[in-house]
């Protein structure tokens, strides 16, 4: 019994002793005598809870990053979609917008000229071991198309119409080496036959070997009977070249064509022809020369 006592003293003692020292730690603040005392522990003890804290740290990102992956994921994936949604917007958009120009230039052309026009969509190009320059279109005899119509576009002439289908036509293009068509010079009027060379500069004959012609000038479709396969005044293209040919009994000039034929899309067809001979009214506003360089 005496030592259970004396046990229970000893204890009560450490405890009033403990309570004695808080409270004059806690009225001291940073003067209090047992602040070194902590330093002295805190300095000890330091290592051993950063130790402590490394150890654990990692462990509870682990359970953090487990505990949040699904909400980052599903974040992510919202994002995805998002960007996804809006470049296919932006994508129509732009799409849209280069079709809705294309028509506008096209009906302006048509208007210039006096053309009837159905519009059409470029849905296949020819085979290339063909060698032949055509295009499909989604319109056809259901449209009231037919063979030897001229097509365009709201620069200049496309080509004609070959082969007609209840809902498809082919076109065969300007561009192509078997195709050709009557022309006419800007101003002089002057007369002769275009024939495509694929992916060069058309080839023009004028009749006429002394006409006078030079790079920059322009031609459009002289037109056939009834407007078949040619309705007149469609711009052809510019001269970028005359050739010497001194004797003959015409005059060889290149042109490059108005129209991008690796780049078509919406096409015209020309279902009426013009009541009169539009001449050279469908050509664009001419470009005003350049200032010579250095002149005054």
């Amino acid at each position: 019994m005496r030592d259970t006592r004396e046990s229970r003293l000893l204890l009560v003692l450490l405890v009033a002793v403990a309570f004695a020292l808080i409270t004059v730690d806690i009225k001291g603040g940073e003067s209090s005598p047992l602040s070194g005392a902590r330093r002295v522990a805190a300095s000890a003890l330091g290592p051993v809870e950063r130790a402590a804290a490394g150890a654990v740290d990692p462990v509870a990102g682990t359970v953090r990053a487990v505990r949040d992956a699904g909400t980052h994921q599903a974040r992510l994936d919202q994002i995805t979609r998002e960007n996804t949604d809006l470049r296919q917007r932006v994508a129509s958009s732009d799409t849209a917008s280069g079709r809705t120009k294309q028509l506008d230039e096209l009906l302006r052309t048509a208007g210039n000229g006096g053309y009837t026009v159905k519009a059409a969509q470029v849905i296949a190009i020819g085979a290339a071991q063909a060698f032949s320059w055509t295009i499909t279109i989604d319109a056809g005899s259901d449209d009231g198309l037919t063979r030897d119509m001229t097509v365009i576009n709201g620069q200049g002439l496309v080509g004609r119409i070959t082969t007609i289908a209840p809902t498809t036509a082919t076109v065969l293009l300007a561009s192509d080496p078997g195709f050709s068509a009557g022309t006419r010079l800007e101003g002089s009027g002057e007369i002769g036959f275009a024939n495509g060379q694929g992916t060069g500069p058309m080839k023009v004959s004028l009749l006429n070997g002394k006409a006078q012609v030079k790079a920059g000038d322009r031609l459009v479709t002289f037109g056939s009977q009834s407007g078949r396969p040619f309705v007149p005044g469609v711009p052809v293209g510019k001269v970028v070249e005359v050739e010497a040919t001194p004797g003959q009994l015409t005059k060889t000039v290149l042109v490059e064509p108005y129209v991008q034929f690796t780049r078509l899309d919406l096409v015209g067809v020309v279902v009426v022809p013009p009541r009169t001979d539009p001449r050279d009214a469908v050509l664009p506003p001419a470009q005003p020369a350049n200032p010579t360089a250095g002149g005054n």
